[in-house]
């Protein structure tokens, strides 16, 4: 019956991958620890008698919202984070401001960790959940945390946009003639004969 069973899974595993590399099985030991990890904290609260907010406050959910944001590409794009990356990843360039481009190496566990260490999208689920977890048993100090870490966020917005104000306002880079193919230099296409 296990056998079956087994087969059944292995030949499913193999349709879906469709002649491609895609760890099934890593992605629900991933999948398994998460729903662990959240069992874990709903069992705790119950044998310490945390209860959840009775709602959430609309400021709450920004602040949870952008702070979730940060982290997110802090943990998988930061430089100073890359560390906690290396062994899943292998350094690609840069991707932009202050980020990282890696990619995912190795296979099974090691290549389902890497691809969610390397996705903001995918590891905000877990931020998010730690953040919700903060507000239980610490709302205060998690409030403070989320309002650094969106500080932050709304800092490398204000930062982007500088930069992108100081580079309008430089114009083209020096020697840059504009589109013109003749080389005059005043932005507009001559026709090609």
């Amino acid at each position: 019956m296990t056998t079956d069973f087994t087969k059944t899974l292995r030949k499913e595993e193999r349709a879906y991958e469709n002649g491609t590399d895609r760890p099934l099985g890593s992605y629900l030991r991933v999948l398994t620890v998460y729903g662990g990890a959240v069992a874990g904290l709903v069992a705790l609260g119950k044998l310490t008698g945390a209860r959840p907010p009775r709602r959430i406050a609309v400021l709450d959910l920004l602040l949870m919202g952008v702070s979730t944001h940060r982290l997110s590409r802090t943990i998988t794009k930061d430089p100073v984070t890359s560390p906690l990356r290396a062994p899943f990843t292998r350094y690609a360039g840069v991707s932009g401001p202050a980020e990282l481009r890696e990619e995912v190496r190795g296979h099974g566990l090691r290549h389902a960790v890497g691809e969610l260490v390397t996705c903001p999208f995918c590891i905000a689920q877990w931020v998010a959940t730690a953040y919700a977890a903060g507000m239980v048993w610490a709302p205060g100090l998690t409030r403070l945390a989320g309002a650094t870490m969106s500080a932050v966020a709304i800092s490398d917005w204000l930062q982007l946009g500088y930069a992108t104000l100081m580079q309008a306002a430089e114009g083209p880079p020096q020697g840059d003639q504009g589109d013109r193919r003749d080389g005059s230099g005043d932005g507009e296409r001559k026709e090609e004969r």
